[in-house]
């Protein structure tokens, strides 16, 4: 990735999202991954998954083939996925969350929307974001957009509560009652609460949702935090003067970059919930590019990320230092 020139790189990023979004939308359709309720049955790659309970009620099968057959298609599938996601945020961090989750989409979808309404990412942010649009121009805010954005955040909080749904119920029995008014009072229900809630979350805290709220995000960051050699965003920190002019008038383009509110040029335990979107580092390298100096922005993965993790504590302890001198003067 690193290789990947800023276009290059957002734009797989999006062929990702994209791709994965399509398979969070239409896996209970087709049978790929979901739980029908109706039957007690779980669905996988369109075939039925038993664990063999059943057989064993019926007396198909003896209590130590039912056994194996728990830990064969049952444990053993949890484990592996579950260590091939571990593994892959121990040494990547939040890569799931930039890359592939469909939350993450939305809120980077809403972030364009709501930014082109007010000039915020968030109505919580403090101050406005300037940002340039594709020809570089300042994006000004204009209310017109306010009701693009809310009819987005009901689409899209709709489109998850009848998502999931169908992860429990089955999809074609859904859609056929939606369409001739004839949905049950639970499935009702839980499309009414569903939407309602969804919406409020995309609308009202999109954000701290994703930053604290996730499990998925959260256990991902612990196990990246946990890792020195996990890969981080470099700083050159001997070019920090360019970051001043490297998007005049302005200065600092990875941070209004971010999507996540955060600093990229921050030390790693500030970053916590960085989700190695890589927008801070296209968003440098256009920057920097345009007046011919290279992004002091990086990848660092490995040796070159505990190298980057000392030189972050050395400059945050000379800083440290240097306040408390100031104040014993």
């Amino acid at each position: 990735m690193a290789s990947l020139t800023a276009p290059e790189l957002q734009s797989r990023r999006l062929r990702w999202q994209v791709g994965f979004f399509a398979f969070f939308l239409l896996a209970p359709v087709l049978n790929l991954f979901r739980f029908d309720l109706t039957q007690t049955q779980l669905w996988v790659l369109g075939f039925k998954w038993s664990l063999g309970i059943d057989a064993l009620m019926r007396g198909e099968i003896s209590a130590t083939q039912a056994g194996l057959s728990l830990l064969w298609r049952g444990l053993l599938p949890i484990v592996l996925i579950v260590g091939a996601f571990f593994t892959v945020a121990w040494r990547y961090g939040r890569l799931y969350c930039g890359w592939l989750c469909p939350h993450f989409s939305a809120v980077e979808l809403l972030n364009k929307a709501l930014h082109r309404a007010i000039g915020k990412f968030s109505l919580w942010d403090k101050h406005v974001t300037r940002r340039r649009n594709s020809v570089g121009a300042f994006i000004q805010p204009r209310k017109a957009w306010w009701p693009v954005f809310l009819a987005l955040s009901l689409a899209l909080g709709f489109t998850w509560a009848i998502t999931l749904l169908s992860y429990l119920l089955p999809p074609r029995q859904i859609w056929s009652h939606l369409l001739h008014g004839g949905l049950t009072p639970g499935e009702a229900r839980f499309l009414w609460i569903g939407t309602a809630v969804f919406t409020a979350e995309f609308v009202l805290a999109r954000h701290l949702f994703c930053r604290f709220g996730c499990a998925v995000g959260l256990f991902q960051s612990l196990v990246w935090m946990a890792n020195p050699k996990g890969m981080v965003v470099s700083f050159r920190r001997e070019r920090a003067r360019e970051c001043r002019s490297c998007d005049a008038p302005l200065g600092s383009a990875c941070d209004n970059a971010c999507p996540m509110r955060l600093h990229p040029r921050d030390i790693k335990r500030m970053m916590f919930s960085c989700v190695q979107c890589g927008q801070c580092l296209s968003q440098c390298d256009r920057s920097q590019g345009a007046q011919d100096r290279s992004p002091v922005l990086n990848w660092a993965v490995g040796v070159d990320a505990v190298r980057e993790t000392l030189r972050q504590k050395k400059a945050e302890q000379a800083a440290q230092v240097k306040q408390a001198t100031k104040e014993v003067c």
